[in-house]
This record gives structure tokens, sequence and C-alpha cells, in this order.
């Protein structure tokens, strides 16, 4: 394989940005397909991106030969099926976050890509951030001291059609899935990922899904972490990764693009690493190199990483008592 084909599965504001991304990439792969539920979605998708063939039919995209890897951008209660049809196609995947409804269909997805020799990775995009790069060597050389504690947060609040969308329990909406991935995720590459003790609380909205929610997590080193999502609420998102020596402050933690250093006694200090472009370009590179080299996994988001964050998250969900109509 020289040149990475990708397909798009969904025309959603998501998939327009990888779309945008991936054709501002020099040196990257070409996007080749797109498919939708409607043809008109789908034209309209192709043109605006400048791709050549537009499938109303997911499963005609995941047969074109043509197609090396395919992005999963649909709603999270889709994630399972569309990357089954793919995988069962002979396609490799990039499957957006949170990459299924629970632990067990992801498992089964890593089982059949392995058994297929098929490349497969959740989009987790901020751990591929240059951002976390320089962090991880700023924690490694102890400018903090210890960590002790971690805290973040992040909050919107959609409107409209959107905001029922967001909440929908067909869709596995709800808080969790959809942000609370960002503030558990980050948590564990600072942390790690198989924290000791996991408490939670949520608030259940109208629709019987999450619309805000506490996370606790201690780990066996005596560090922490506290975790606050909300979707209804509009709270900056911001983190902080406390020390023995002083703390970092990370704004915008989802997207990070520079972080504050703060030492007791000490000037504090900006380490600046900006984007090349939006940001998802680096799990699109990250993709493309494991394919071009024949790799069946991420070194970088493994499926174990997967696998943890969603049995986090599977522990939280239980004990709210909230499951989704796709699980029963």
């Amino acid at each position: 394989m020289r040149t990475v084909n990708w397909g798009i599965l969904s025309t959603g504001t998501i998939a327009k940005k990888f779309a945008d991304t991936l054709n501002h990439l020099p040196d990257s792969g070409k996007l080749t397909a797109v498919a939708s539920r409607s043809e008109g979605g789908a034209k309209q998708f192709a043109s605006e991106y400048n791709i050549l063939k537009a499938y109303s039919s997911y499963y005609d995209l995941a047969c074109d030969p043509e197609i090396d890897v395919i992005y999963i951008a649909t709603p999270h209660s889709m994630h399972y099926e569309n990357a089954k049809l793919c995988l069962e196609n002979g396609k490799h995947v990039l499957c957006e976050k949170s990459f299924t409804v629970n632990a067990a269909q992801a498992a089964e997805l890593f089982a059949l890509a392995k058994e297929k020799k098929l490349f497969i990775m959740e989009a987790f995009w901020t751990k591929f951030l240059p951002a976390y790069q320089l962090l991880a060597k700023t924690l490694a050389e102890k400018t903090i001291g210890d960590i002790t504690h971690f805290r973040a947060q992040y909050g919107f609040a959609p409107t409209g059609a959107r905001y029922i969308r967001k909440f929908d329990p067909h869709l596995a909406g709800g808080t969790l899935l959809d942000i609370g991935v960002y503030a558990i995720g980050v948590a564990a590459m600072l942390l790690g990922y198989t924290p000791k003790e996991l408490h939670s609380s949520a608030l259940l909205g109208e629709y019987g899904t999450d619309t805000f929610n506490s996370i606790m997590l201690a780990y066996d080193q005596g560090t922490t972490a506290h975790l606050i999502t909300a979707i209804g609420s509009i709270i900056e998102p911001q983190a902080v990764i406390f020390g023995t020596k002083g703390h970092i402050v990370l704004p915008n933690f989802t997207a990070l693009t520079a972080y504050q250093v703060a030492i007791d006694n000490e000037a504090t200090y900006t380490v600046n690493a900006p984007f090349l472009y939006n940001g998802f370009e680096y799990q699109i590179k990250e993709s493309e190199q494991c394919l071009l080299n024949g790799l069946q996994e991420s070194s970088i988001m493994t499926h174990q990483n997967t696998l943890d964050v969603l049995s986090l998250m599977d522990k939280a969900r239980a004990s709210w008592g909230l499951t989704y109509p796709s699980e029963r």
C-alpha cells in the first residue's frame, strides 16, 4: 500500500471536520468515497469536499474495492454495527469515540479485526496532540514534583433539535459517551488506565440519559482525579494537574495547544504546541503510518486503552442504572 484511500461513513459535523482536515494535508491519503443514508446527502458532501464517489448505502462503501480504510462518524449506538460491517468486508477502521456503547462490543470488534488481520483504532484525537507529548516530558522531569491530583471539567449547552439528539437513548446519548470520554481519557493518559476505585454520580434528564456526571478515581499510588462533565450547562473546558511542587493548567484540555506551568515560589511559564492544521491531522497520520507499516494496532492508542476507558464508563453507568436500548 503506497497511498491510503479513505472512505467516510456518515456526513455529519465531525465527518465534515475529518474531510476538511484530510483535504488540507500534504503527503497524506486520498479521500475517495463517502456514504450517507440519503443519496442527496452523500452527493452534496462529495461535491463540497471534492470526493469522487458518493454512496447512499453504508454497505456499498464497505464493499468498494478501492477503499483501504473507513472513518466512522455515526452516533455512538451505530459504531458497533458500522465497524463490524467494514471489518467483515475487509476494510481497516478508524472509529469515532466513544468507540462503542460498552466494552463487550469493543472486545468483539477487536477480536474480529485480529481474525481478519485488519487495523482498527478509536479516534481519540486528543491523545495524539503535540502538546500532550510535551506535557509527558514535563511530568517525567518532575517539574511539579509527584502528581497528587487531577481535575477536569467540561460542559456545553445545545439547543433545539441538537439538544434532543444529544440525549436520545436510542443514539446512546447523554454526557458520558459524548464528552465524559474526554475527561476519563485524559485522566487515564496522565494517571493510568486502571484506577483501583471509581465513585460516580449523575443526574438523569427527561430522556433518561445523563445531563451531568461527576466521577472520582483513586489510584494505588494515592493519586486521585475528579472529573465533571455536563450537557446543558456551559462549563469552561479546563483541567489542572496538581503536584507536590506546583501545578499545570490545561486550558481547553480536549484540544490542547498550550499549557501553563506554575512552580511554587517561581514565575509561571507557558509551553506552546500549536496544531499544524486543526488537530485531527495527528490521528490521521498515525492511522496511515500503521497501515503503511502493516500494523493492526496503534502503539499510542491501543485496543486495551479503549477497553479500559469503556470499562470505567460501564462501571459508572451501572451505578446510575443507565442502560441503552441497544444493550437490552
